[in-house]
């Protein structure tokens, strides 16, 4: 395979349920970068304990391809189609800092992480302190009493972890949501 010079971007596709990790690892055996957000969970039954891995957001995989690449990845038996703007037919590009921020958060969040469509309307926008996550930015809400840090993908949603609010200091100019 030549290597392809064009412009890569962050792209989400719709996988079959129950194949995402088979649609990687083709993905990667092609040489497609891509992404699939998953965690360790530490499940426990009556009987006993056992080590998981949790997909966030099932039925997706994000890939970083050139526009020209799209039709290898669509061509792949479990791959159903692009995520597309709402109003578009053409695939929602996601900024490559706001992937950067959702993998940072997915490999790096000490606590679950949760994902939801939910528009944030109103919290500061900040960026984390201390912890493991030192460095990320995002939107700051709360629930049920308890701060957690948004990071927005663009056309999916937010993904949110739970932190100490005061390992958070505010941002005064707010770059996550800007195109590239």
């Amino acid at each position: 395979m030549k290597k392809n010079t064009a412009k890569k971007h962050w792209f989400a596709v719709y996988v079959k349920m129950h194949h995402e990790r088979k649609v990687r690892d083709r993905l990667s055996a092609l040489g497609i970068e891509n992404f699939l957000p998953i965690r360790e969970e530490i499940r426990q039954w009556s009987d006993r304990r056992k080590k998981i891995e949790r997909l966030l957001i099932p039925m997706i995989v994000f890939v970083r391809v050139a526009d020209n690449e799209h039709i290898t990845v669509l061509k792949q038996p479990q791959v159903s189609h692009f995520l597309t703007m709402r109003s578009e037919r053409k695939p929602a590009v996601i900024p490559d800092k706001q992937m950067e921020d959702f993998r940072f958060l997915v490999e790096n969040a000490e606590n679950d992480v949760l994902i939801s469509n939910e528009n944030f309307d109103e919290g500061d926008w900040v960026r984390v302190i201390k912890g493991s996550l030192v460095g990320l930015e995002g939107k700051l809400i709360q629930t049920e009493g308890k701060h957690r840090i948004a990071v927005q993908i663009e056309q999916l949603g937010f993904a949110t972890v739970e932190l100490n609010a005061g390992w958070v200091e505010v941002v005064k100019n707010n770059h996550l949501l800007s195109k590239e």
